[in-house]
């Protein structure tokens, strides 16, 4: 199974109209059929670069400041 994402500009007139979104999914399943899957803008809780909560209040860079100032604390 092949899947790859494409911006929906670089798709032929016809099927450009049909999609609103600016990203499209395409997968091949293992029997030969393509399928065109409109991709959701990303947002901030999902991008895959933030910490550990979902809601992205937490991200990587503030979770290694509050470590930091632990181990601070702790000396």
């Amino acid at each position: 199974m092949t899947e790859m994402v494409l911006q929906t500009r670089v798709l032929p007139e016809p099927l450009f109209s049909l999609i609103s979104s600016d990203s499209v999914k395409i997968r091949e399943d293992n029997n030969g059929e393509i399928r065109l899957i409109p991709v959701k803008e990303a947002s901030i809780s999902s991008c895959p670069f933030l910490g550990m909560y979902t809601d992205g209040k937490l991200t990587i860079n503030g979770y290694l400041e509050r470590k930091r100032a632990d181990k601070r604390l702790e000396l």
